[in-house]
Order: structure tokens, then sequence, then C-alpha cells
């Protein structure tokens, strides 16, 4: 059975509600609890897509389980527009990134620990579930009240908490498909057929996926330091599936059935159930996944084709000088990479000052 209703979260200056549709898919009973969002940036609009393309397959073969899916998260950043382009990254009245301004505090994780080390856990789970849940009601009922950005992560955190499995879809700037992995989930992280990824330690950063897998990863460390065994209850990954400000709806099908077929093994549909072209993954660690930036300021040539291994030394970036026009100088700078790498995505415009983030790289990289 599949549902609609919307969910507030937040208000505009003329007291308008901002709201966001909310799809439920109600499956045969046995399977997770799976929540999908799309579009918290503004401009990274290709998620809606795959959310269609996915409950496209729903309707096809009904599911296990409870879905949630969340197209249009951000309400205000899909409206924050600028002539032709879409801002809509960051809150415009913070100017923090609306996809850094999720909760979770870790303080009280030991103590938990020792009052359900006996508990089974099913028991921890639905306990932990409870204090986490509480935790976010408590933020949002703060005396002081919360940013804007801060209520409206809130409020969607509040649905996703309630999932066994959490998937925030992204897109970069000018990028190529990629997805950050928590180490724990790497073993099944080929399944969603992404070329590049970014693995992840248990540290909380604000957002989404940091939000839903953090707390349970750090209990579990905790619980193995008093001696006890208690997995990983909670999956969450961030899918950024190409460039902003374009709609692929061709790609948006395979990822589509790359979400899928990851949730085959999870219990949502039996083992090739969805089919999907292998494609070739590399992996690095989240340390090893480094920004190039620009020495100088010019107009900006990209020369590393985004996902296709560049050797040590080979030029990435042509900065171009105009200004030295019909001078006796040269008229552009050459880039190259200190060690082999992939690149992953660069920035949107060919116009950039000295210390512009022009790329980002997979280093050290290794079958994912």
């Amino acid at each position: 059975m599949i549902s609609t209703s919307h969910l507030e979260v937040g208000q505009q200056p003329s007291g308008e509600p901002a709201r966001v549709p909310v799809i439920t898919v109600e499956g045969q009973p046995g399977g997770p609890r799976v929540y999908l969002q799309a579009n918290v940036h503004g401009a990274e609009i290709q998620g809606n897509a795959v959310l269609e393309r996915f409950l496209a397959l729903c309707r096809a073969r009904p599911p296990k389980g409870h879905i949630t899916l969340v197209p249009l998260a951000n309400p205000i950043g899909i409206n924050q527009k600028s002539g032709e382009f879409t801002l809509g990254r960051f809150d415009p009245i913070s100017g923090e990134n609306w996809n850094r301004q999720y909760h979770f505090n870790n303080r009280d994780i030991e103590a938990f620990c020792h009052t359900h080390l006996h508990l089974s856990d099913t028991e921890v789970t639905d306990a932990f579930r409870q204090q986490l849940t509480a935790q976010l009601a408590a933020r949002l009922d703060s005396p002081w009240g919360v940013k804007t950005g801060q209520h409206m992560a809130l409020r969607l955190q509040q649905m996703a908490v309630e999932a066994d499995i959490v998937l925030d879809l992204h897109t970069g700037p000018i990028s190529a498909r990629h997805l950050y992995v928590p180490e724990y989930a790497r073993a099944r992280a080929h399944r969603f057929n992404i070329p590049l990824n970014i693995v992840m330690p248990s540290d909380f950063g604000g957002a989404m996926d940091e939000a839903a897998f953090s707390p349970w990863w750090q209990l579990s460390q905790q619980f193995a330091e008093l001696g006890r065994t208690f997995p990983v209850q909670v999956d969450a990954f961030t899918l950024e599936l190409g460039s902003q400000e374009k709609l692929d709806i061709a790609q948006a099908e395979r990822d589509a059935a790359g979400i899928a077929r990851y949730l085959e093994v999870m219990g949502c549909w039996p083992e090739g159930t969805h089919n999907v072209a292998p494609e070739t993954q590399y992996a690095c660690a989240l340390e090893h996944y480094r920004a190039l930036y620009s020495p100088c300021a010019g107009q900006i040539e990209y020369l590393a084709p985004l996902g296709q291994p560049v050797p040590a030394g080979a030029p990435v970036v042509r900065i171009w000088h105009y200004d030295r026009l019909g001078q006796d100088t040269p008229l552009f700078t050459e880039v190259s990479l200190p060690c082999d790498a992939v690149p992953v995505l660069h920035f949107a415009s060919a116009n950039a000052q000295q210390g512009t983030e022009l790329y980002k790289f997979l280093t050290h990289t290794e079958a994912l």
C-alpha cells in the first residue's frame, strides 16, 4: 500500500508553512524500515528522479518492510534562485550547510551501555532508539529555540531515527557518482553499483548519514569495550548521484535499481530481483579523499576526466591568465598531481580565485 502525506519542517516569514511530501510504502511484513530522502541541497535535484524510479520498482514488485520516501526535502533551499542558478546549499541567514545541522550527543552512551549490558539485543535496540528519539525532542523543545536549518533537520531526523536503513541522496557540483560508506557496512556497499567510494569512520560531523549510523556504531564500540558483541543496528549512506542542476532520468533508473539491489540483501526483495550492469568500483579511506586548491587566480580549464585514474605528474588543471594578454609572460599555469588519483568532482565555475577547491580526488585507492 502506498500513501502520501506532508510534514511541516518550518515556516516562511509570511507565516506559510514549509512542507515536504512524505510517501509511505507499506510492504509485506518481515522486512526492514527504510528511509530515503533527496534534495536537501537546493540544486541537487537528481535524487528526486531516483526516488520516483524507485517508487515505480516498489509498485512493480511490492517489497517487504516499511519504506519512507521524502523528495524535495528542503522547500526553502530549492527555492533559493539567483538568476538561472539554484543556490540552496547554505542557509541564507546563518550561512550554515543545510546538511550539517542534524543532531547527536554521545555523552550518555557509556552510562547506557552499563545500564543495559545484560539485556537482549532487541531490548537494547528498542531502548536506545527511544533515547535517541527523546534527545531529538528535547533539542527541538529547547527554551532558547533552534535555527531554521536545525528545525528542518530535526524534523526530518525524527522520521529517519525510526529506520533501520537511511539513504540520503545528493549530487556534487560537477561530479561523478560516488558513495560515502561507513567502514562496518563496506561488504554491502558494492551492491549500489556506484563507481567511486569513500570509506568513513564512526565520527559525527552533522550530516544525515552520520546522524543515523554514528550513534549505533559508537554504541557497538562502547559495548565492545565492556566485552559484549553488539552489531551495528543501522546502515546509512550518502549517495552522490552526479552533478547539481542536472536531471538524468535514464541514470536515475539505473541508480534506483542499484538501491533496490542493495535492499535485497537487507531483506526487502529476494536476491536477484533487480539487475544492473556492473561498473568498476574504486574506494579510499576518508583521510585519503583529497582536495586540490588553486595556487593562483584565473580562468580554469579542467583537464582530468571524472572517474578515470590519473597518474602522478599528469596535469589536471590549466589556469589561464587573460589579464596578461599582450605581455611577454606565460598565459597559463598547469597544475599536476603529486600521486596517482581518481578525480571525483570539480568546481562548477571556470572562474576561480586563489585557494578555490578545484577538484576532489580519491588517493591510495583499492577495490571496494
